[in-house]
């Protein structure tokens, strides 16, 4: 991987949509060798591929609050099983498993003050979190 690779990938995480002709434009290359990488870097796995993620129901355009929640799940529960609930959630947009005093952080969307709410019991009755530390975005300038 080079400067160029990077450059791509950051213009990438940026907008994943991004004409090859644009992109080629902002890394210094032409269309066709802008999606070479591309192409290259799916190939070899430093691209996971593609993902859209719809807001969830009355989150249009984001709007709403940006939550991150600290996440300590049950000595029983299972890590992959909790994960896979989680992200499923319509108003979840990640869950990484994290070192430290917690075991996931999950981001998300939610409406309101009563969507988090919802959110953290749905995570304790249903998905083996026992404790759970919430923060909220005041400001976010990449999104």
């Amino acid at each position: 991987m080079d400067t160029v690779d990077d450059a791509i990938l950051r213009e990438l995480t940026v907008d994943a949509r991004l004409p090859y002709r644009e992109l080629g434009a902002r890394v210094g290359l032409s269309p066709n060798a802008a999606a070479a990488r591309v192409r290259r870097m799916l190939d070899d796995g430093r691209i996971g591929g593609f993902t859209v993620r719809a807001p969830a129901a009355g989150d249009r355009g984001r709007a709403g609050l940006e939550v991150f929640v600290d996440v300590r799940l049950a000595p029983d529960a299972d890590s992959e099983t909790f994960r896979r609930a989680t992200v499923a959630r319509p108003e979840v947009l990640d869950a990484v498993h994290v070192t430290g005093g917690y075991d996931y952080l999950v981001h998300a969307v939610v409406p309101d003050a009563a969507g988090l709410d919802r959110l953290v019991r749905a995570m304790k009755r249903d998905d083996g979190a026992v404790q759970t530390l919430s923060r909220l975005a005041l400001r976010n300038p990449g999104g």
